[in-house]
């Protein structure tokens, strides 16, 4: 027996938990798109998790192994099985490599599902969970509020002190992660909903904009940096009132149902508005809201509206670079080192079109080796997976490094905190922006 089958069947050959006794999940993993992979092994240099652990349940094939073992009876769900879903980062970079363009990232995330629907949760994570997906990411005036007082946390010195004092190491490992990656400079105020944005000049069209969590809070400036943009380039943009979190890191964590009822109330308030395309500036609220279709397929009442919002989302760099930007009144110079947004660039197959729109303002655009691979934030992946999420982390610190450009740009919230503190933790001093911000910056004369 070679080495990949001998630790599959170690795994098999684990103790399995009782199953709730007559109760089947819903939504498993989809049995025809397991079949599909041929366990070709070209996913396996892609998938970050392998390549930091070389432990083949941990690599995209052997999931699918372990996930066609318990839609086959060969194995019952139990707490190894769910680790080895839950260590996934779900980037997609498997799909970019699979031959048989096998959608792995829905599978992962219909495994966590099926998990969650089956194995107990201990108290502790049950609570944990109520107010990371239930409270927080659910309702945005409490995540206004929560901003408000990392602002007055800011503004008042109160982060110096605690960076500077024991205090800082005192703290858990999670939370002191959490604390790393906060902006340099949290706004006072949020973005604000419920309005309409004039075009300047002759009005090329009317797009909606997803507010977001992080992004409407504490990345304010990047929206209204977007919207700014979307302007001076001739559009009318609705910021519509009603709209909640886009559901993506509650699909992502094995959340399904309130993740359906998010996407229930994103697609009532934008649908409303008379617009040509729904714009997002954050990779994972992208992939989360054009797969609405996907995830309200089982929704008479929604299906149908749920197919045509996904079939209007854009994200912002896709958008203009189709539609042809004006001509920027100003031209930037220096290097960038452009970092791919994993639900960017195999989530959504956008790659060229920030390049594109980077080198339209003047930048030379450089490569990292590797550049596509993830960086390690996935969601809150750096928070509950720490040791990995800094592995590969470090390795893309190294290579910025060595390159040293004038500035590393992505376009993703997740990427640009867990890049910034990578830079920091390191002592290097180069800015991380939002492809927005410079092409907002190209916009002033």
């Amino acid at each position: 027996m070679d080495s990949t089958a001998s630790s599959m069947e170690w795994t098999l050959a684990r103790r399995p938990l009782p199953l709730l006794q007559g109760f089947t999940p819903d939504h498993p993993p989809d049995y025809a798109e397991i079949l599909r992979c041929t366990h070709c092994g070209l996913c396996l240099n892609q998938c970050p998790t392998f390549r930091v652990l070389g432990w083949e349940p941990d690599s995209p094939r052997g999931r699918i192994y372990l996930m066609r073992a318990v839609a086959e009876g060969r194995l019952e769900l139990n707490p190894d099985f769910r680790e080895h879903m839950e260590i996934c980062l779900a980037c997609r970079a498997c799909q970019t490599a699979c031959p048989a363009t096998v959608q792995f990232g829905r599978l992962v995330e219909a495994a966590r599902w099926q998990t969650r629907q089956t194995l107990p949760m201990a108290p502790g994570e049950r609570l944990l969970r109520a107010i990371i997906f239930g409270l927080i990411l659910a309702r945005p005036a409490f995540l206004s509020l929560l901003s408000r007082g990392l602002w007055l946390y800011q503004a008042a010195g109160i982060q110096r002190i605690v960076r500077k004092t024991g205090w800082f190491r005192r703290l858990p490992a999670a939370l002191r992660t959490m604390e790393e990656m906060l902006p340099d400079r949290i706004p006072a105020q949020g973005m604000a909903v419920g309005r309409v944005v004039p075009a300047m000049g002759e009005q090329r069209g009317r797009v909606a904009l997803l507010a977001g969590c992080v992004m409407r809070t504490l990345l304010a400036p990047i929206q209204e940096a977007t919207i700014r943009v979307l302007t001076r380039q001739g559009f009318e943009v609705v910021i519509p009132r009603g709209q909640v979190c886009c559901g993506a890191l509650h699909v992502h964590a094995g959340e399904r149902r309130q993740a359906q009822a998010l996407a229930r109330r994103n697609v009532a308030a934008f649908m409303r508005e008379d617009a040509e395309a729904i714009l997002v500036n954050a990779a994972g609220c992208g992939v989360a809201m054009k797969e609405y279709g996907e995830l309200l397929s089982d929704d008479p009442q929604w299906a149908d509206a749920a197919r045509t919002f996904s079939a209007k989302v854009r994200d912002v760099t896709e958008f203009l670079d189709a539609v042809g930007p004006r001509p920027f009144p100003r031209r930037l110079s220096g290097r960038v080192v452009y970092q791919d947004p994993c639900h960017l660039a195999h989530g959504q197959g956008v790659r060229a079109q920030p390049r594109r729109l980077l080198r339209a303002i003047g930048l030379t655009v450089i490569e990292l080796p590797d550049g596509d691979l993830c960086c390690g934030s996935a969601g809150i992946y750096n928070i509950t997976h720490a040791e990995i999420a800094n592995a590969l982390l470090e390795e893309k610190v190294n290579q910025i490094r060595r390159i040293a450009p004038d500035r590393v740009v992505t376009a993703n919230a997740g990427c640009m905190l867990q890049l910034a503190m990578g830079l920091r933790r390191a002592g290097i001093t180069i800015p991380v922006q939002h492809v927005v911000e410079l092409l907002d910056e190209a916009g002033v004369p």
